[in-house]
């Protein structure tokens, strides 16, 4: 038992060699902003925005229509956005256990049904909730027009999501290679 601290052998690192490989593996990937999917998503980041925008500059709140509108608008956006990190800075790649065109298409059809219903309920309230010609007609109207463009900028993604997860015009070493978009 003597002999035993003799024989281990002990390797050391500082912490700080472990902090700036870490740091920069999050680099953002510009090609994922080019690609369809980061330009859809920018879409629906900046049609969403715009949604939810207007129909919080008006008195929502004195109608329930406008709450599930609201609802919809700034959950989505906000899921809209984790998926945009997710891909930008290549964390997908990192969590290689999950599915994520399935995640991704899940998530696009759940978003165009969302937003359809969104987008009935706003364009259904807005005569009954405003006088026409006023700044909150103008602004409810606007925000249906937009609520409308979002739906389908999701059904797009919706749909390219799906070929993606089938693997259309793709096989499995060339998806992993394009980092899971086209």
């Amino acid at each position: 038992m003597a002999e035993f601290p003799s024989k281990v052998s002990t390797r050391t690192s500082s912490p700080a060699q472990g902090a700036g490989a870490s740091v920069s593996a999050l680099r953002p990937d510009l090609g994922f902003v080019r690609s369809s999917l980061g330009a859809l998503m920018l879409l629906q980041l900046v049609l969403g925005l715009l949604v939810w925008a207007l129909i919080a500059d008006t008195p929502y709140h004195l109608y329930p229509a406008y709450g599930w509108v609201m609802f919809v608008a700034v959950f989505l956006w906000l899921v809209t956005i984790v998926f945009f990190i997710l891909y930008l800075f290549q964390l997908h790649m990192k969590m290689y256990m999950v599915p994520w065109p399935l995640v991704l298409m899940i998530f696009n059809m759940g978003a165009t049904v969302l937003y359809i219903t969104a987008f009935i309920t706003c364009s259904a309230a807005v005569e009954l909730t405003s006088l026409k010609g006023t700044r909150p007609y103008n602004q409810r109207a606007a925000a249906s027009f937009f609520s409308c463009l979002v739906m389908i900028a999701y059904g797009v993604s919706a749909f390219f999501s799906f070929q993606a997860w089938q693997g259309v015009g793709s096989n499995a070493a060339t998806s992993q290679m394009a980092g899971g978009y086209a």
